[in-house]
């Protein structure tokens, strides 16, 4: 399959969203927010709802873990309305985007280590940030240098430099503008974003040193060939955005439609996730599972939860969520 033939097939669907975990362990509190929300933005237009296992960094996931989310997501009446795709099935869809990109010279090999960019930003006086990785300062921009290469990047600059953005409709809603490298987005719930992508994070990798493919190429080439026009997901993610519409342009497809909802937090104030030991969901009882997460996404809240069913509840929560988030047109 070609990078193009999912996006014929969306135009003639219509609104299809996604959720797509990545099996490294079962679903926690959190993740069944992401999951609500997108399973109900997309039925609140008829939409379709697909299902993607995110397990391209495979040394992180948990064997089985996959069929556990699974399992989850039927027990919470969460169904998609096709068979789950996992990334780790589709490495050749990748390769050819990677050679799509080289051939336009907009990605490079790298040899540089992780050691050697943190020395380059000393060497520049610049201090790494707490929490925050370190822009790539662009030493492979120009060639390896003899040294052999140990990732694959993409040319943010020149992209920047060279490419006027793609004017997109309001429909699509996706990028205002890329000026003096400031990147402008609209997201449904968070409004306008900015981020100097050049500054924030440099030239990203899509093709890791351990010879693993890297989210940001992986997440982009599989929304294109599943045809998804929505997505909705945590506003952790948020700022992934503009490398993937960036990456969208430089393939010539589509930017679909953004939502970022809000962030489940842990008694500490950190985000829940299964990196900060969140515990998985308890589901003896889906619709209380589910009444915290419509809870935590500000939907009204049940007025007999222990009299109705789960589909029923989410029947409610469909018809709630318009007044709730903006429309998904």
């Amino acid at each position: 399959m070609t990078l193009g033939e999912g996006v014929g097939a969306a135009k003639t669907r219509g609104y299809v969203g996604r959720f797509a975990p990545s099996p490294t362990g079962p679903l926690h509190a959190g993740s069944l927010v992401a999951a609500l929300a997108s399973w109900l933005d997309a039925r609140a237009v008829q939409g379709q709802w697909l299902v993607r296992l995110e397990d391209v960094d495979t040394p992180r996931c948990i064997p089985g873990a996959d069929q556990t989310i699974l399992r989850q997501l039927e027990r919470c009446g969460l169904h998609p309305d096709a068979p789950p795709v996992w990334q780790s099935q589709r490495g050749a869809l990748y390769q050819t985007a990677l050679d799509a990109l080289c051939a336009q010279g907009l990605a490079y090999p790298c040899a540089c280590s992780r050691k050697e960019i943190e020395e380059a930003h000393t060497a520049r006086g610049h201090a790494k940030e707490r929490h925050a990785a370190l822009p790539y300062p662009g030493t492979c921009r120009s060639g390896l240098h003899g040294r052999p290469a140990r990732a694959w990047r993409f040319n943010t600059e020149d992209f920047i430099k060279k490419h006027r953005p793609r004017h997109t409709d309001k429909a699509q809603a996706a990028i205002d503008s890329i000026a003096k490298g400031a990147f402008t987005w609209h997201d449904r719930g968070l409004g306008e974003q900015v981020q100097d992508v050049g500054q924030a994070v440099g030239d990203f990798v899509l093709k890791r040193a351990d010879g693993l493919w890297a989210y940001q190429l992986a997440v982009v080439v599989d929304d294109a060939d599943q045809g998804i026009t929505h997505i909705v997901r945590g506003e952790d993610l948020a700022d992934n955005t503009p490398r993937q519409i960036l990456l969208q342009q430089a393939l010539g497809l589509p930017t679909p439609r953004y939502l970022h909802t809000p962030l489940v937090l842990g008694a500490n104030g950190e985000k829940l996730s299964k990196q900060n030991g969140a515990a998985a969901l308890d589901l003896t009882d889906p619709l209380a599972a589910l009444c915290q997460a419509a809870q935590a996404l500000g939907l009204p809240a049940l007025a007999h939860p222990h009299n109705i069913s789960v589909a029923d509840a989410l029947a409610l929560w469909v018809k709630a969520w318009p007044r709730t988030y903006n429309g998904a047109s």
